[in-house]
């Protein structure tokens, strides 16, 4: 483990300039994106866009009223931020995910809960030795098991197939980001029908977000490239979906993608059908998240 979490990168979100197409119904959740305060950025980075007010107004464009804030590779396991902004943006309305380390006590991982999270994060999909390795998944998963608690990770497919152990061992259920950062070329990949078969027995879930990170067209493009994937997805498990934002879009790329554009592709990705994308605005993440009942 490295002394310090990776700087990062001076950013800016893009500001969408108009609505999103689609309403947002009751009660609609964005189950991904995270929060920085340049009060406590690492290595005096600048960052821009990236405050609790700044995501109250993406909130108020799209119409979501339910969030769930993921702690940022840039704070290592030091989860304050995201703390603060659950309780900012409303405890009864938002959950977070922490990133810990190993060998974090009993006691904690209770203040965390009563903080609001509700899973951990494991973001291996580039170095981050930072937050730990794969060796420490299962040992944590068991940790966090009784509180009713999920892992999530950010892996890439190769690493979901070369730790499939730790996928398939795990005694809580596993979060795959950002529709599982599949190759799109390669629908035959072997991380495909892993992940499936984790969706379709109750194992797994998925996080339809991120298309601008999976997309060859760039965020100009339409991410119509993304549209099997997604769809594939929705065959698979509709019941063990939800949609996130990722704002404010720092890993990549140096264009960044209009969060209404973001939001109107869960529409097209359900094919019009407003009780499916209810089910994966409201009722799933209600499930996973462990909001309140309507």
């Amino acid at each position: 483990m490295t002394d310090k979490p990776p700087p990062l990168p001076n950013f800016r979100s893009v500001t969408p300039q108009m609505s999103p197409s689609s309403n947002a119904p009751a009660l609609a959740c964005d189950s991904h994106l995270h929060i920085y305060d340049p009060h406590y950025t690492q290595q005096g980075a600048k960052v821009e866009c990236g405050d609790v007010a700044d995501y109250k107004r993406i909130q108020q464009l799209l119409g979501t009223s339910r969030a769930v804030v993921v702690q940022p590779r840039v704070y290592g396991t030091d989860n304050t931020v995201t703390l603060a902004a659950i309780q900012a943006l409303g405890e009864d309305s938002t959950r977070g995910i922490a990133v810990v380390s190993a060998d974090i006590s009993e006691s904690l991982l209770e203040q965390l809960h009563e903080g609001g999270i509700r899973g951990i994060r494991f973001s291996f999909h580039t170095s981050n030795g930072y937050a730990g390795d794969f060796d420490d998944v299962l040992p944590l998963a068991r940790k966090i098991a009784a509180l009713g608690w999920h892992i999530q990770v950010h892996w890439t497919a190769d690493q979901m197939v070369a730790h499939r152990n730790i996928l398939e061992q795990s005694p809580v259920p596993i979060v795959f980001d950002h529709l599982g950062r599949m190759p799109i070329n390669e629908p035959t990949h072997p991380a495909h029908y892993l992940v499936e078969k984790m969706l379709g027995d109750g194992r797994g879930w998925m996080k339809l977000s991120g298309a601008y990170l999976n997309t060859l067209q760039g965020v100009n493009g339409g991410y119509d490239d993304t549209d099997s994937l997604a769809q594939r997805w929705i065959a698979a498990a509709p019941e063990r979906l939800v949609w996130g934002s990722d704002w404010p879009h720092v890993t990549e790329p140096a264009e960044k993608p209009d969060e209404s554009e973001l939001f109107d592709l869960l529409t097209r990705w359900c094919g019009n059908m407003e009780s499916l994308r209810t089910r994966i605005l409201v009722d799933n993440p209600a499930e996973l998240y462990q909001f309140s009942s309507r």
